[in-house]
């Protein structure tokens, strides 16, 4: 067969036979590739690297950040003040612009940054045989058909087949959730095995942590399964946030709406006789009057703060509207390794001397205690529990250091709970070594099935002979059992396998331990001492055990409605062991038991069928990254806003699917980061319900400045439209206007984001993703408003005029009673369901301080003489002030009597 670029992709590797694989790579396995058939493979199939995507210039990239409907208003509004002549106010707005822009630039980028990690995750040097003889190349030399030498430590270089191996065991947590090392071989494997069994290929980026192996390489580049997962992340659509949506929805109505009034003005007032020129300036009165200028600016500071506040709260945002889309989240698609857990490896159960032992603590902290009935047992004083623990620590390679303030693994994380588990009971690493130095080993293979030590006493006693394997596998080789008292008695096989599969089928990983005493002059394991008359010493169960936390905080946040769903690679046993322990919700099975997919029935669901697979299960086992990326869009066809976690490679697809990616700081992969959203710097389940919880707030608070805003700026418009229609001068000029809108937003409106959480934010469902930001009782409330700011302000207006006081005086008393309805409304908007006094009156300390400062302000342009010239206003008597004050006083009872009169009518008749 000929190979070309494509065929490592059209060809089961892990179907073949050892003979087929090398007939089709055209390779010697003896003595490798000769060097210029490598130079000819190098220039068919290029580097072993992943292909740049092809990115927008960064000036495209700057340009697409106006690309809005409300920034579109935001410009014609520069213009227009422009135009006008009003040179500080048209910068001021334009920088409004300016800033969003560049905030929106600086943080995006996602899929850019996903590409080049997993480019720079596969840049490593590789062992070869090439020419009959060993030599270490970069691994972006590598070409299919090359033999590749592994040992322990290496970092996979390309995808390979395995044709010779030695106890290998590889670490492909990133790519499958597989959270424990796992066993390879080199026989053929059935075509539909799922990617996670495939245990005789090997991939690139993953980790060997065991053995040796020796493997002809089938895949580099852009054709492993590195490689898919990057055409994956890149494929994946960045979906609009529900903000964004949202906002862009509004903005799209407003600009109609403001056109369109505008229109009606200029042609209403030229029907009538006007001048064309009066006209065209009372149309631009009512634009400039009706756009929210300060509704960008509430929008990024609303969120700049929300950032802060989560940072805080251990989440880094990477980009600013993912701060809200966590506050509409349905769905949580959490990854199991690392994420819902602690990804230690922990033993919980022991069973010795015929009782069991509950083992407390989690990770490789060594805190905790062996209880029995709840009570705590002194392991030194129980032979059995004392023995099997010995063997555990003694039968064992693995270390664990301390790193940045973690104990950190550096070998096999199963023999690492043994460890700890033993320190739990009291037994030090380092005295038990020192008494018993180790003088032979059997190490781990996969035909046998166990590992075996020799070791040495101190005192010159008999030798110690430990060993730990497969429950079946040591109980072949045992004849009797040891007791508590420390006496030997009769080995039931049969009970002991039936515990073993009890602790099984509860998601534990179950290892059998036995020993026997030899001669002190026997310094080897002899084959004889394997065979048989071993004793029987216990087993201890492990699994990488649920945080803590993540248990308190599934219960939040399905407290609050949000459906959690967890997506692993790792086996369906062990998924529903944790998702029973953390408490998961979902469709029961016959026996009550969780709901639980594979990956092998994802394979068999169709698309239509998986939208209901989907939102019934709550555990999927097994999972290949591009089902996780399935599955995301299954969700998010019925509606959801899908929030999706996870640390590893395998995560980064349906990260960036997802409506806000959330990935682990300290845990996650360089490629998770880079397609996520938003950063948990603990890497704790725990703080996505803080982020929740700030993401509802932020909406909320955005709410409450949009609902209080938009009044001023239809009431303002309203003002100047039945000023055309009476024929009379302009109430408001359009310099007033704009100032009356930066002013009040930045001292009045910004300071809402302030606002502290209301106390029932997490008792309420989520928002419907599609139902807008203003229901129709917040949009009745804002037309009642800017109805009574209209009668108020016109009221005031004819009525001054009418007492005698000049147009600049009338004008200044609608400047006015606009912002002292502003002010009261304000306090009326700190909750949109409830009074200021629920909230506390001085619980938004900021907010008071924009109070005070707004007084101070509409008192400097009423009363200084610069001011009235820049502004065309005019001082007034104190008795226009009470009528300013009254008007305002009846808005704010107003909204209160309707809140009121809105909760009476919510609450169910006693």
């Amino acid at each position: 067969m000929t190979m070309t670029s494509d065929t490592p992709r059209q060809i089961a590797w892990h179907q073949l036979q050892k003979e087929e694989v090398v007939q089709f790579l055209g390779v010697d396995l003896r003595s490798g590739l000769p060097a210029d058939e490598v130079k000819q493979r190098q220039q068919r199939f290029g580097p072993n690297r992943l292909t740049a995507q092809k990115r927008r210039s960064e000036l495209v990239r700057f340009l697409l950040q106006f690309h809005a409907p409300l920034l579109y208003i935001l410009l014609a509004a520069t213009v227009i003040s422009l135009f006008l002549g009003e040179w500080v106010d048209a910068s001021v707005i334009f920088g409004v612009v300016l800033v969003n822009a560049i905030v929106g630039y600086l943080q995006e980028a996602k899929a850019e940054r996903a590409i080049e990690a997993l480019s720079r995750m596969v840049l490593t040097e590789a062992t070869v045989r090439r020419d009959g003889r060993k030599q270490r190349v970069p691994s972006v030399e590598l070409v299919p058909g090359d033999v590749v030498v592994l040992q322990s430590g290496d970092r996979v270089p390309a995808d390979l087949r395995l044709f010779q191996v030695r106890d290998l065991q590889v670490d492909e947590s990133a790519l499958t959730g597989e959270s424990v090392p796992v066993e390879k071989h080199v026989g053929a494997l059935a075509l539909d095995t799922i990617l996670a069994e495939r245990r005789n290929l090997v991939f690139a980026a993953t980790h060997v942590t065991y053995g040796q192996a020796e493997a002809v390489v089938w895949a580099i580049g852009d054709q492993t399964e590195m490689g898919r997962i990057a055409r994956l992340v890149s494929e994946a659509v960045s979906l609009s946030t529900p903000l964004t949506r949202k906002i862009a929805q509004f903005s799209k109505v407003l600009l109609i709406v403001i056109l369109a009034l505008a229109a009606v003005t200029f042609g209403v007032g030229v029907w009538r006789g006007e001048s064309l020129v009066a006209m065209f300036m009372a149309a631009v009165a009512l634009a400039v009057g009706a756009i929210p200028e300060g509704l960008p600016a509430a929008v990024t500071i609303t969120l700049a703060i929300g950032v802060a506040r989560m940072a805080r709260r251990r989440a880094i945002i990477r980009k600013l509207p993912a701060v809200e889309t966590l506050g509409s989240t349905t769905v949580i698609c959490s990854d199991k390794t690392g994420t819902l857990t602690e990804n230690q490896m922990t033993v919980q159960q022991i069973y010795a001397g015929g009782e069991f032992f509950e083992v407390t603590g989690a990770g490789y902290e060594p805190q905790g205690e062996i209880r029995r009935n709840a009570r705590p047992v002194f392991a030194p004083g129980h032979a059995a529990l004392r023995e099997c623990l010995k063997a555990g620590l003694l039968c064992n390679d693995a270390q664990l250091a301390r790193q940045n303030d973690r104990l950190v693994v550096q070998g096999d994380p199963t023999e690492a709970a043994l460890i700890v588990s033993a320190q739990k009971a009291g037994l030090s690493e380092t005295e038990l070594n020192s008494h018993h130095p180790r003088l032979d080993v059997v190490p781990f293979e996969s035909e046998l099935q166990y590992m075996a030590t020799l070791h040495a006493t101190q005192d010159g006693g008999a030798n110690l002979m430990c060993m730990k394997g497969a429950v079946e596998r040591v109980l072949d080789r045992c004849t009797s059992a040891l007791q508590e008292d420390g006496r030997e008695t009769t080995l039931d096989k049969e009970e002991v396998c039936r515990l073993a599969d009890e602790l099984a089928s509860q998601g534990l990983r179950v290892l059998a331990f036995a020993g026997r005493r030899i001669s002190p002059d026997q310094n080897r394991i002899a084959h004889p001492d394997l065979a048989g008359g071993l004793t029987f010493l216990g087993l201890q169960g492990m699994i990488d055990p649920p945080r803590a936390e993540a248990i308190e905080a599934l219960r939040k946040c399905q407290t609050a409605g949000i459906s959690v769903k967890m997506i692993t690679g790792d086996h369906v046993l062990t998924a529903k062991a944790i998702a029973g322990q953390i408490g998961l919700n979902g469709a029961r099975e016959q026996r009550h038991e969780l709901l639980a997919v594979n990956g092998r029935e994802l394979d068999q669901t169709s698309d239509a069928e998986l939208a209901d697979v989907a939102e019934r299960a709550a555990v999927f086992a097994r999972v290949a990254p591009e089902q996780k990326l399935r599955l995301v869009r299954a969700l998010q066809g019925r509606g959801h806003v899908v929030a999706m976690t996870g640390d590893g490679v395998n995560d980064a697809p349906a990260l960036k699917q997802a409506d806000i990616g959330v990935a682990m700081g300290i845990a996650g992969t360089d490629v998770a980061k880079g397609a996520a959203d938003m950063l948990l710097t603990d890497d704790n389940f725990a703080s996505i319900e803080a982020a929740v919880e700030e993401g509802r707030n932020v909406f909320d608070n955005l709410t409450k400045f949009i609902v209080w805003t938009l009044p001023t700026n239809f009431g303002e418009g309203l003002t100047i439209l039945a000023a055309v229609f009476m024929g009379v001068m302009l109430p408001i000029l359009p310099v007033q206007l704009l100032y009356v809108n930066m002013a009040t937003a930045l001292l009045l409106g910004l300071f809402l984001v302030f606002e502290p959480k209301e106390r029932d934010l997490m008792e309420r469902p989520p928002r419907d993703p599609k139902m807008p930001i203003l229901t129709g009782a917040l949009m009745t409330r804002i037309g009642l408003v800017s109805f009574l700011m209209l009668a108020g302000a016109f009221g005031l207006f004819l009525w001054e005029q009418e007492r005698g006081a000049s147009l600049a005086q009338a004008r200044t008393t609608v400047v006015n009673v606009v912002v002292m309805v502003e002010l009261f409304y304000l306090f009326n908007c700190r909750s949109l369901t409830r009074s200021m006094f629920a909230v506390g009156v001085f619980s938004n300390r900021w907010l008071i301080a924009g109070v005070l400062a707004m007084i101070a302000a509409q008192l400097a342009v009423t009363y200084t003489p610069a001011l009235n010239h820049l502004f065309h206003t005019a001082p007034l008597p104190a008795d226009a002030w009470l009528r300013i004050l009254g008007v305002a006083l009846a808005a704010y009872a107003a909204v209160g009597i309707e809140k009121w009169l809105r909760l009476k009518v919510a609450k169910p008749t006693p």
